[in-house]
């Protein structure tokens, strides 16, 4: 085997397994035409960079089939007369000829290249950007890790497929034609004698890739169950330590890299066979030329300039032939990928801001929900017919078994998801009328899962309001309780934090996430289980700065220790989506119902 086909032998195997074993599993696309007129649309302002470029392509495949051509001239005007000074203006262009086309064939692809990565670059901002305007419902049914393989892996496989392979497929198909109009103008009887031959290695190239997209595809298949394995062995080390599971995770391990193995030395087997296959029916090419045309020349009917034309463009014949079945897997994960990320495209975005929506310039914070009816599921409600009222200022607690409905209703409030029926007003307006931006400025959030960004502690907080000075920062961490732990961190508030902040405690990050709140300065107030990942100590401070913080807002708290929730102007008890009771924290516990019954086992460390 010479370097070049081991190069292409090499690059059979690629094309089949795509990048690697982070790559998701080949499939074909459903609609594969309409997913490359989509994807064509994104390369359509480029139409004279792209027509420049396929009239190179045609440049240099025309050049690689005037080589052949000017061989055989030579042999027949020159070299069979013995006519040496006439074979150096051809051997002058026949290099000229190789020349220019290696020239063509380089700008070619470097400006197919180019123009791959503004068109995709242009796929991953539309993609992004599209993400960002979808509601909080999509990502409920999407995992991180799924989104993430549509904005790398899926728009790495176009970008594979376009940037490095396009020219090489359109040269291919043209030189294919080209050969066989070349041939038929040179001698019809050859050319004939040429097509038999074809269809045979047409079979023998869609049976292999046939059984070599079948085997990477169980290759992926395997390659995703061992990721699994490995990544759950990881993250979960500390399980794997404490139970003593070592051993059981190496075994599931060599179990899942057996299959691996095996898949692999069958993907491998039938994707390396392309190789010698084509050598093969390449050689049984040129030994049907070389028989049928020294007949044809001993009858005086072709030159043998003809037959070595005829044998050289069989050659190369092979090498389109090879390329294209080499970048049929790459072609189909491409046009799967763009299918995939198009899916994601044509998810309707979050509800806009209906034409006229009113401007909130300041807000008193009144808030009442009408007979609200909210369900995440058709037919299956979570807020059934709710109403209730808070007066601006006003702190009002929301308590109740898990699962009841108190965070959806904060989700509501927030416009996160949308209400089936009923309204939800703010100061007599309803919030569907007010601009959603201006909704969510005039809110400030501090969940129980605290989500921080790897980036400074000053910017984590400053994420709050991005105009704030640093003052205005490190006196929102005071007011917070946090200052006292952050001048503590290796370099205060410049401490880089690492990926979702693993390098804090719990509790230290659910501080900053309250100077984030407190930094926002809102009119209404929500807090979700904010103080439910700290210790009593320091939630007895965080509960003084809170309240002054609340002093003249409007508060909605979802309260985990019922003890934290004394001062509230009023109770909201819900269970299974509804209101069952309401009113102080005094008065609740003298009707000796739901609340009471909450309240006392909490403390007494029942199960409710």
């Amino acid at each position: 085997m010479t370097m070049q086909q081991s190069r292409e032998s090499t690059a059979s195997v690629r094309a089949a397994m795509g990048r690697g074993p982070m790559n998701t599993r080949f499939e074909k696309a459903k609609d594969p035409r309409s997913t490359l007129n989509r994807l064509m649309g994104y390369f359509s302002r480029y139409k004279v960079l792209l027509g420049f470029i396929i009239a190179l392509v045609v440049a240099y495949t025309l050049l690689g089939l005037a080589g052949p051509y000017l061989m055989g001239q030579a042999i027949d005007k020159f070299i069979s007369h013995k006519l040496i000074d006439g074979l150096v203006p051809i051997a002058v262009a026949m290099l000229a000829v190789f020349l220019f086309n290696n020239l063509f064939q380089s700008v070619a692809n470097w400006l197919m290249a180019g123009l791959s990565q503004k068109a995709l670059k242009r796929v991953r901002e539309d993609l992004f950007g599209h993400i960002q305007t979808l509601p909080l419902s999509f990502f409920d049914r999407r995992s991180a890790g799924e989104l993430m393989s549509r904005l790398t892996n899926d728009i790495d496989a176009v970008n594979q497929a376009v940037s490095q392979n396009v020219t090489s497929l359109i040269a291919s198909v043209l030189s294919m034609l080209g050969i066989i109009i070349a041939m038929f103008v040179l001698d019809r009887w050859l050319a004939l004698a040429s097509l038999l031959v074809l269809p045979i290695m047409f079979w023998f190239t869609q049976f292999v890739a046939k059984y070599t997209r079948k085997g990477f595809q169980g290759l992926q298949k395997h390659l995703g169950a061992l990721n699994g394995v490995m990544e759950e062995a990881i993250s979960g080390q500390k399980v794997v330590k404490a139970f003593r599971r070592n051993e059981s995770v190496i075994e599931a391990f060599r179990a899942s890299n057996q299959e691996v193995y095996k898949a692999g030395v069958y993907a491998n087997t039938y994707a390396l066979l392309l190789m010698p296959l084509t050598n093969v029916l390449g050689n049984f090419f040129v030994i049907v030329l070389a028989g049928l045309g020294g007949w044809l020349a001993l009858q005086g009917l072709v030159s043998v300039g003809i037959i070595a034309t005829f044998i050289n463009y069989g050659q190369n014949f092979i090498n389109p032939l090879r390329q294209i079945a080499n970048l049929y897997n790459t072609i189909q994960a491409a046009l799967a990928g763009a299918e995939r990320v198009f899916e994601i495209l044509d998810v309707a975005s979050e509800v806009q801001d209906p034409i006229g929506a009113l401007p909130l310039e300041t807000l008193k914070g009144d808030v009442s929900f009408d007979h609200v009816q909210f369900e995440y599921n058709p037919g299956k409600p979570i807020i059934k017919s709710m109403s209730l009222h808070a007066n601006a200022g006003d702190m009002i607690a929301l308590v109740g078994p898990t699962g009841a409905g108190k965070t959806t209703i904060i989700n509501l409030l927030t416009r996160f998801y949308e209400i089936n029926s009923g309204s939800i007003m703010i100061d007599g307006n309803d919030i569907r009328e007010i601009k959603k931006g201006d909704l969510r400025r005039r809110l400030g959030l501090v969940l129980q899962d605290t989500y921080l960004f790897s980036n400074t502690v000053m910017e984590n907080i400053r994420y709050g309001r991005l105009d704030a000075t640093d003052e205005e920062v490190i006196k929102a961490a005071e007011m917070a309780d946090a200052d006292h732990f952050i001048l503590q961190l290796p370099e205060g508030y410049q401490t880089m934090l690492s990926e979702r902040a693993s390098n804090l405690s719990q509790g230290q990050r659910q501080l900053l996430s309250i100077a984030r709140a407190i930094l926002a300065n809102p009119a209404i107030l929500i807090l979700d289980e904010a103080t439910s990942s700290v210790d009593t100590r320091t939630e007895a401070r965080i509960q003084k700065s809170l309240l002054r913080l609340m002093e003249g807002r409007t508060s909605f708290v979802i309260a985990h220790r019922l003890s934290t929730i004394r001062d509230a102007d009023n109770v909201i008890v819900i269970n299974n989506g509804e209101i069952v009771e309401q009113g102080s924290h005094d008065q609740l516990l003298a009707q000796h119902g739901f609340y009471q019954h909450l309240y006392i086992s909490q403390f007494k460390g029942q199960e409710i």
